[in-house]
């Protein structure tokens, strides 16, 4: 696993529910990021009272945290911005009540150090007439990303679920001409979600599209229903990313039951070389099965 020390430069309010966090990474490259304008990175966090992450370990040339009692924690995050000349990092963080990530950020100060891995992007396109995009407040970084680096492309619905329509402020500096859809005051950890509801009854333009979701997961896996069971589109026409879990961690004590035997079946379609869309969407069902 390729994986880099970031260390914090700046750190400030962008609106009452996101903050800024500017790292530098010198050793950048070794992150490979795959250049996807939602692309994201995982980030370890140091322990509680401590200002950098532990080191990664090699172990029989793997590097990790392999003994879990005492790894740290973890979370998927989108980068806001990157400039490969300077080595710096931009990611804008939902401020909130609880969890690792949020008060690491709210704490976070010049020199404080993390480390970063696990880059990955999905916003892939096809050559297409128009787009849809959706996003709650976890997943408005990507989405203003997208807007601002594709701008000019099709023509474009973005629906983005708020705690308040202050949040929108957020999109002020993004040049785009995208139709925005103002959802707010539901969905983001205040109350249940609102964004597929709101997509079902949104009148789609004729012709190709291509839509992208990253919010809540449950309301990704119900976007993705209703792309493919109402409208039949093909896996390539569509990117629904699960940014979050409500009640994740019940949601996770019921998971440890099933881990294993839900993992095979990602593993399984894999290796029937279905492709890792297509292995994702097996193993949702199959958590859909399960109840989870």
């Amino acid at each position: 696993m390729t994986h880099s020390t970031a260390r914090v430069t700046t750190s400030t309010d962008l609106t009452p529910r996101l903050r800024r966090v500017q790292f530098h990474v010198p050793d950048l490259a070794r992150l490979a990021l795959p250049g996807d304008p939602d692309e994201a990175v995982g980030i370890y966090f140091p322990l509680p009272g401590e200002t950098a992450t532990p080191e990664m370990e090699c172990r029989n040339g793997v590097w990790g945290y392999h003994d879990p009692e005492s790894a740290p924690e973890a979370r998927n995050y989108s980068v806001r911005a990157i400039d490969h000349a300077t080595g710096t990092m931009t990611v804008d963080f939902v401020v909130h009540s609880h969890g690792p990530a949020t008060a690491w950020a709210q704490r976070a100060e010049p020199g404080h150090q993390v480390v970063m891995a696990h880059a990955r992007g999905w916003y892939r396109p096809p050559p297409t007439q128009w787009r849809l995009l959706a996003a709650d407040l976890a997943g408005l970084p990507a989405l203003a990303r997208i807007l601002q680096e594709d701008s000019g492309t099709p023509p474009t619905i973005a629906v983005v679920e708020v705690p308040a329509a202050i949040e929108l402020d957020y999109l002020d500096d993004v040049d785009h001409d995208a139709d925005i859809v103002l959802v707010s005051g539901s969905g983001n950890g205040i109350g249940p979600s609102v964004l597929a509801e709101t997509m079902r009854h949104l009148t789609l333009p004729a012709g190709p599209g291509y839509c992208w979701f990253a919010g809540e997961a449950a309301e990704s896996r119900a976007v993705r229903k209703w792309l493919r069971n109402e409208h039949h589109w093909r896996r390539e026409s569509y990117d629904t990313i699960g940014y979050w879990r409500s009640d994740s961690e019940e949601w996770s004590r019921r998971y440890a039951a099933y881990g294993d035997e839900l993992f095979a079946v990602y593993q399984g379609a894999i290796a029937a070389g279905k492709g890792e869309k297509a292995a994702a969407e097996e193993f949702d069902e199959a958590l859909e099965r399960r109840g989870l």
